[in-house]
């Protein structure tokens, strides 16, 4: 692989104070055509809308709300970002942007109304989620930013819902942030689940940014340190007898339920409950109704 050093370092300083560039170019390159057209105090009206259900679904659930006011609300071209534009080329060579865009872009402070539908509130197909209004080169600058937050965390907040129903009023947590993309869509999803009807995360982060509620299990990691699995169950319950959920596929499922069934009569015994066992692998339709009745019986 040839050798590669980012002008910054990744990713403590990529995501700085100011979100301005985050956008597509396209959207720069129209603000500027439209302020050296002097339409830039044009009145225009976005509307964020989108034509299908995901999942083959009959609803969506509208998320990323407040996301997108804070950027909306904190939004700045800074001495960096302008820095940094005013070296971008066209396909002569020559600077893509004059000047005098760059320093209005400097003072400019985004002058938009924003109309939106509540976070949580079920939608539909072709009507209106967000509605922005105002100078058109303000509201063009914020339709790819708008479209990054809205559409991904409705996206997952709908998935939530959709498992949430299918739980029938049992807890639903969340547990996706090791294949989240990137920290912060991993923080974003977490949040976006929650939105949906999940009732906590493992996402400790997220628990702490946003007042969610953190849960977990432990890991296959945990059964393979021990030599046998029981003796595993046994000093993760000795160790935190108020928080035993125990992970039974590491080896052969169904002995690992029998394992954990007498690891939480012991907690019984001790004035503890086990809170359940999960599931990682295998047929997990039919393990999930096995374990079911074994833990019934």
């Amino acid at each position: 692989m040839p050798s590669y050093t980012p002008g910054v370092r990744i990713p403590t300083e990529l995501y700085r104070p100011s979100l301005a560039l985050l956008t597509d170019l396209y959207q720069l390159t129209m603000a500027y055509a439209y302020w050296k057209s002097g339409m830039e105090e044009l009145q225009a009206a976005f509307h964020l809308f989108f034509r299908r259900n995901p999942f083959g679904g009959g609803f969506t659930i509208a998320c990323g709300l407040e996301y997108a006011i804070d950027l909306i609300e904190s939004l700045r071209f800074e001495a960096d970002d302008l820095a940094y534009l005013a070296e971008v080329r066209g396909s002569d060579g020559g600077k893509l942007f004059d000047a005098a865009f760059l320093d209005h872009l400097a003072s400019m402070r985004l002058a938009c109304d924003v109309d939106a539908v509540p976070e949580g509130t079920v939608v539909f197909p072709l009507e209106p989620m967000v509605r922005v209004t105002g100078p058109i080169v303000h509201a063009q600058l914020v339709e790819t930013p708008l479209l990054n937050l809205i559409n991904f965390q409705s996206l997952v907040a709908t998935k939530a819902a959709r498992v949430v129903l299918a739980a029938r009023g049992d807890p639903v947590l969340e547990f996706g942030l090791r294949r989240a993309q990137g920290f912060d869509g991993g923080l974003a999803a977490s949040r976006a689940a929650w939105v949906g009807g999940c009732s906590g995360t493992s996402n400790v982060m997220a628990g702490r940014l946003f007042g969610i509620p953190v849960s977990g299990t432990h890991g296959h990691s945990w059964v393979m340190a021990f030599d046998d699995e029981l003796s595993a169950f046994r000093a993760y319950a000795d160790a935190l007898p108020n928080n035993c959920i125990f992970l039974v596929d590491t080896y052969d499922t169904r002995e690992g339920v029998r394992h954990a069934i007498q690891v939480g009569r012991e907690l019984r015994a001790r004035g503890h409950e086990m809170l359940g066992i999960r599931l990682d692998s295998g047929d997990l339709a039919w393990l999930s109704s096995e374990a079911r009745k074994m833990l019934d019986e």
